[in-house]
């Protein structure tokens, strides 16, 4: 009896670890809703634009989200404004130089001050982040919400199982540390660019 009731413990916590696994999310949005907003609040020419060209894997596990590791990638040339004089020239080489560095990306290394309530996680996220060639250790503020089963209804397909990961935060970086354009211009355009995002995972049923 005593072989038996081990052998049913060991199954039952084999059961836990595999539900309890790590699952991987794709931020390429089938439904291109992903984004990324941008604002450069200057004295004389607020600007403000977004960026859609989001791509990215985060690995995520509800039972550990302290455990939370990932890439998020935004391609450069997705970034816009209304007009477009002043779009080709945040594209330019002395700007963004969107064709010389291609991405902007964020490599999650760790999450700190983590604080789940039910499917809800807050917690400060430290990584690298990479923009025009400079890459930086910044910390952004992140809340993370886990919604099985959420898949097959995003896209209309209640029959298909997966589960969704939104992911929204915001953070400052200042122009200087990444090349772009240090100390010019800044009554038009800020030193400071703010950014914003409320981006969506997917990890449809296999």
């Amino acid at each position: 009896m005593n072989t038996r009731l081990r052998l049913a413990a060991l199954l039952l916590a084999s059961a836990a670890a595999l539900s309890a696994a790590p699952v991987s999310f794709d931020f390429k949005d089938p439904k291109g809703v992903n984004a990324v907003s941008f604002h450069l609040d200057s004295l004389l020419e607020p600007i403000a634009g977004t960026a859609d060209g989001v791509t990215g894997t985060v690995s995520y596990d509800p039972a550990a989200p302290a455990a939370t590791t990932g890439k998020i990638t935004v391609a450069a040339s997705s970034l816009k404004v209304t007009n477009s004089t002043m779009n080709e020239h945040l594209l330019s080489a002395g700007w963004i130089d969107a064709a010389g560095h291609p991405e902007i990306t964020f490599a999650i290394k760790s999450l700190d001050n983590v604080k789940t309530d039910g499917a809800t996680t807050k917690a400060d996220a430290t990584g690298e982040f990479t923009l025009k060639g400079v890459t930086k250790e910044i910390t952004v503020p992140v809340t993370i919400t886990h919604l099985p089963g959420a898949f097959g209804k995003r896209i209309n397909k209640p029959e298909v199982g997966g589960d969704l990961l939104v992911v929204r935060g915001q953070f400052s970086i200042q122009r200087a540390d990444y090349g772009i354009k240090p100390g010019q211009n800044e009554d038009k355009v800020s030193p400071t660019i703010d950014l914003s995002f409320a981006i969506v995972g997917s990890a449809p049923n296999a």
